[in-house]
């Protein structure tokens, strides 16, 4: 017996009757004694039709953009390099990577590779960027806006692997795991 003639059954014998369809049960009883068989009938389709609309409206794809994957809640996305907390936290990776290395010269990003951040109790940053020795020794001021080392014996480059968490709300901000490969 399918759903349909469950419902119907259910309806014209005066008992009670469930239609699940995922997300939504809906109970309903009737009469018999009360409405004729007609009148009962015609109330089914109206019934699977306000089950539908339920349904679709309460359904996670109902919102969701054609053409673009539904976001998940603490899953990683793609981050806007420009942006703010991403901006903050690549300081923060390069100034604790300058202070870690035993390098006379300051390094600095010659590209952000790739960016991510993952909600969770504050931020995840996961950055992957390529950074190269400049000319100017850790030292000296302006570190922002040295030239990177053209010449072979001093270039240097490397692909690090960063992952920065902050709670901006309390102005905390660390490194969890750092990794560099010469480039």
């Amino acid at each position: 017996m399918d759903y349909r003639s469950s419902i119907k059954a259910g309806w014209e014998s005066g008992g009670t009757s469930s239609l699940w369809n995922g997300s939504v049960v809906l109970r309903c009883c009737s009469s018999a004694a009360s409405e004729p068989t007609m009148a009962r009938s015609q109330r089914i389709p109206l019934l699977l039709l306000a089950a539908m609309a339920v349904a679709l409206t309460v359904s996670p794809a109902a919102g969701a953009n054609p053409g673009r994957p539904p976001r998940l809640l603490g899953g990683l996305e793609d981050a806007d390099v420009n942006e703010e907390g991403v901006r903050r936290a690549l300081d923060f990776a390069l100034s604790e990577y300058n202070k870690a290395s035993n390098d006379a010269y300051h390094s600095r990003a010659l590209q952000v590779v790739r960016a991510r951040k993952q909600i969770v109790s504050g931020v995840n940053y996961f950055l992957d960027v390529e950074i190269g020795r400049t000319t100017c020794t850790k030292s000296q001021a302006h570190l922002a806006d040295c030239p990177f080392h053209e010449e072979p014996h001093l270039k240097r480059k490397a692909l690090c692997s960063f992952q920065i968490y902050t709670v901006p709300w309390l102005g905390t901000i660390s490194m969890t795991k750092s990794s560099c490969q010469n480039a």
